[in-house]
């Protein structure tokens, strides 16, 4: 095995790699030999991808064959965490005891033989077999028993084996109650599969990254010697048309769960309405029919593996073929695997890594698109219920306690009645009740402050539970009851079977058809919440947002937990990991990403390495555009971006283009708002028309789904645009321009390679808005670093009521921000500038302008209360960059020369 940089051959690569490609597998190969973390940034389109997969891949076989002859491996040991002092009693006890528990859990809860848990309910003592009949049947005669189609609707008796010990027997970050969270595999299966060594997770952020990954693993010779298998979510694997036509994802998950725990307790016979239909359907009596034949699973693992590397696309078609579930299929194939493509979700979410049952010990994990990945992981691990959901769920649970109060235990009716006090306090501190009785929400009531005005502000944890004085309540115990329980299930079923009674969906009654309508996702909602107030009181802040009523039910309030510290969560992916590679075009600044998701590692032991560009320096045109062709300043800033000036310059400046630039124009706008009355003032002022008369004009759409579609359609502009251009004059109707979004679906992962991209305009610097108030309070936290450490200006730390829409007080904490909180704010729009523009240049061959436009691009510093942007460009762009000139007439010049420049050239390469 080559131990040093530079010694390795990579054979496996499908072509002559250029010189930066060599330097880049060197420099993989090198951290995966050293371990640890790295980051390795390599431009966008100079063939990062294929060079992962032949470095990482390589470095895997040469260490195999390592061990075969040298035998032994390390195994890296974890550490815990210590709690708040000021914390409920609860919370304390669960922290002492944690790492005890975390112990015996690890011997209970044994994994079946595909890895996943089995996580099975501890027997009774007080009963063996059927208990829900033979307490239904002891109390058939008393005035108030359930009626015999209610029984399947009542809950076991509880015993939580945990009476006297607060915080026992808790899995610590375990979840089942989000919607991305996983149920347990399917047991029947009849191979034994030793794990592999040295596995590789490679993780980015879409499921098309992903494919585009695997397309271009089919080009190395690793496809035919490695077994792969590719992981999606439920929404994109699942093909069972039932569950399918139920559309979002979170019912999607739902159904199939459902599905799972029905094959698990037999048969029922409720009949549910189908979303969004009238039509009655039976549940099926054991489980999914796409599960019922094992052997048809087994088909499918072999089937997979013979085929080589398949993506999402390929896996569903797969297991319509053959008629069985690819979801479990590919999960039921990780141990096998040498190589294991997921999405960001599956890997980082600790919930789902144990779900589908992958191992991180001594492997290695690559995680692409990293330029924001702190941001992405604590994302994660965000939760929210709107006033909605809580009314929603207190007016099930509350008629399902009414209904069995009298046939539950002891345990279940304290719990219930525990979950009502606290949908109760949640529902106050929305509806800024200080004192008195909540409002029925059953019965319809309003809410009893109509007139006041919205306002959203923050807590810490521990200050949201002693104010809404639930302290005393033991949310470690009350999740596990909500999860040992079954109760989601139970209250959810009773909910809709009254709903179906009264003629009335649950849908159509809570006024809602999108996620909120559905009872369970409420319950689940509830859950996450709660959870997530298990968390330590630095790591988040609870957000209460109380919003006036539009009308009649639509209450627009809400709470949200907002994870604000992600070095807890990427720790255990650290520790467990042999090496952890984070990859992208940009993941400068260094220190930012390393203080926030890993400050225990010192900066020397973090390993970073960067690349050039592929295309030459001629290639690229980037400058710093100031002034318009009216001689107007280009100012996007916040006040003044919205002048109909500003917007009309901006019109005439894409006319001018027009004429030099051939094919494809993508602008970028800080927003969809300010695209849509961009373009609403060039409909109105003639711009629009002047524009469509030489290129047609795309706009990019809020709904992901159409992007595709509108994509296409460009592109078959471009290439017709592109074939008439060598028969026809260049100042005919030739083009197009396509209007796009900085940090929407074109900005990130698409190509607008040739053609499609041969000028990319970018208006403005896209910051964000100073009246986030999420945004907000992670830059508080980014200047608690500082601040913690020194003891020096606590005044960030206070609680402050923000409010949405309050853009003067957003700036004022900006201001009153050192370097880091700032800096933070301009890395977050840099690091969107540098995605959008690097979606032109994608192979050596490619060339492209590059137009900043904004007076900031180009003004000096010193000026500024910010850093520069243009430090803060690729050096690739930096490098070349214009960064300054007198008049619009210079950038048409330039802008000229270079497209005159490089059509002699296509032409010249033509003619030889």
């Amino acid at each position: 095995m080559g131990g040093k940089e530079g010694n390795t051959k990579f054979e496996a690569f499908p072509f002559e790699p250029y010189s930066i490609q060599i330097d880049f597998m060197n420099a993989l190969y090198h951290s995966l030999n050293q371990g640890g973390v790295s980051m390795l940034e390599s431009p966008t389109g100079t063939g990062k991808t294929m060079s992962v997969i032949c470095s990482a891949l390589q470095w895997v076989v040469d260490r195999r064959q390592q061990e075969l002859k040298e035998a032994g491996c390390k195994d890296q040991a974890n550490d815990g965490g210590l709690g708040s002092d000021d914390e409920p009693d609860w919370m304390r006890n669960f922290a002492v005891n944690k790492d005890e528990h975390v112990k015996e859990d690890k011997i209970k809860n044994k994994k079946d033989k595909f890895g996943y848990i089995n996580n099975h309910k501890k027997k009774k003592d007080s009963c063996t077999e059927s208990p829900i009949a033979k307490r239904c049947e002891s109390l058939q005669n008393k005035n108030d028993t359930a009626d015999v189609s209610d029984k399947e609707f009542l809950l076991e008796d509880y015993e939580s084996g945990d009476e006297d010990d607060p915080g026992s027997k808790r899995k610590p970050t375990k979840s089942i109650f989000t919607s991305s969270s996983e149920d347990e595999s399917d047991k029947d299966v009849e191979e034994v599969v030793e794990e592999k060594k040295f596995k590789v997770y490679f993780c980015s952020r879409t499921h098309s990254q992903l494919s585009q990954f695997i397309k271009e693993l089919r080009k190395t010779v690793f496809a035919s010697e490695m077994d792969v298998v590719s992981l999606g979510s439920r929404k994109n694997l699942c093909i069972n048309q039932e569950v399918l036509t139920l559309g979002n994802p979170t019912r999607v998950n739902e159904r199939c769960l459902e599905l799972q725990q029905k094959k698990k307790n037999k048969a029922t016979k409720i009949k549910n309405l189908k979303v969004g239909a009238g039509v009655r359907r039976t549940k099926a009596s054991s489980g999914c029919p796409m599960l019922r034949k094992h052997r048809l699973q087994q088909e499918f693992r072999n089937e997979a593996s013979q085929r080589g590397p398949l993506d999402i696309e390929d896996l569903a078609n797969l297991g319509r073929t053959l008629g069985t579930c690819p979801y479990y299929g590919s999960r039921s194939m990780v141990l096998k695997a040498d190589l294991v493509v997921l999405p960001y979700q599956s890997l980082l979410s600790k919930s789902s890594r144990e779900a589908l049952g992958l191992n991180l010990k001594s492997n290695i994990v690559i995680i692409d698109e990293a330029h924001n990945l702190a941001d992405s992981l604590i994302s994660m691990y965000d939760s929210k219920i709107t006033l909605s959901q809580l009314e929603n769920v207190h007016c099930h649970v509350e008629r399902y306690f009414m209904r069995f109060r009298n046939l539950l235990g002891p345990a279940n009716r304290r719990y219930i009645q525990t979950l009502m006090v606290l949908t109760q306090a949640f529902l106050r501190v929305l509806h800024n009740e200080k004192d008195g009785s909540l409002v029925d929400s059953c019965h319809g009531i309003e809410q009893a402050s109509e007139e006041s005005t919205p306002s959203d502000f923050t807590m810490a944890i521990n200050d949201f539970i002693f104010e809404l004085n639930v302290d005393n309540i033991n949310l470690v115990k009350l999740l596990k009851y909500i999860k040992e329980s079954n109760i989601m299930h139970k209250v959810s079923g009773y909910g809709e079977k009254l709903a179906t009674l009264e003629k009335m969906s649950a849908f159509d009654k809570s006024g809602e058809n999108g996620e909120e309508g559905s009872c369970q996702s409420a319950f689940q909602a509830l859950a996450s919440i709660l959870q997530s107030l298990t968390n330590s009181d630095s790591d988040g802040r609870i957000i209460i947002s109380r919003s006036r009523p539009s009308s009649f039910r639509k209450h627009g309030g809400y709470l949200k937990y907002v994870m604000l510290s992600g070095e807890k969560i990427f720790s255990e992916i650290v520790d467990q990991a042999h090496a952890v590679l984070l990859v992208g075009g940009t993941l400068q600044p260094v220190e930012e990403a390393r203080e926030r998701l890993f400050p225990w590692l010192p900066p020397n032991q973090l390993h970073f390495f960067s690349c050039g560009h592929i295309v030459p320096s001629d290639s690229i045109m980037p400058i710093a555009v100031s002034r318009g062709p009216s001689g107007h300043s280009f100012d996007f800033s916040y006040s003044s971006r919205s002048s109909p000036d500003m917007m009309r310059e901006l019109g005439l400046l894409l006319c001018n283009l027009m004429t030099v630039v051939p094919e494809g124009i993508v602008v970028f706008f800080p927003s969809f708002d300010y695209e849509g009355r961009v373009y609403e003032n060039w409909q109105s002022s003639g711009i629009l028309e002047r524009i469509t008369k030489r290129k047609r004009v795309f706009r990019e759409p809020r709904n992901n789904m159409d992007v595709e579609s509108v994509l296409k359609e460009y592109k078959d502009i471009i290439c017709t645009s592109s074939s008439m251009n060598s028969e026809v004059n260049q100042a005919s109707h030739s083009g197009a321009i396509l209007l796009a979004v900085v940090g929407a679906k074109l900005s990130e992962g698409i190509n607008l390679s040739d053609g499609m991209g041969r000028c990319i305009v970018m208006v403005g610097l896209p910051y964000a808005s100073p009246s986030d108030i999420e945004l907000l309070e992670r830059i508080k936290h980014i200047e608690g670093f500082r601040n913690l450490r020194s003891h020096e200006n606590t005044r960030l730390s206070a609680s402050y009521d923000l409010h949405n829409g309050d853009v003067r007080g957003g700036f004022d904490i900006l201001r009153s921000c050192s370097n880091r909180g700032k800096e933070y704010y301009e890395n977050l729009c840099m690091k969107a500038v540098n995605q959008s523009i690097g979606r032109a240049i994608r192979h050596i061959n490619d060339y492209a302008a590059i137009l900043l436009v904004d007076t900031r691009y180009a003004c000096d510093s010193s000026k500024r209360s910010f850093s520069h942007p243009v430090t803060k460009l690729p050096q690739w762009i930096k490098d070349r960059l214009v960064s300054s000139t007198n008049n619009y007439g210079e950038v048409h010049r330039l802008v000229h020369q270079f497209f005159k420049s490089k059509k002699r050239c296509c032409q010249q390469s033509l003619a030889d």
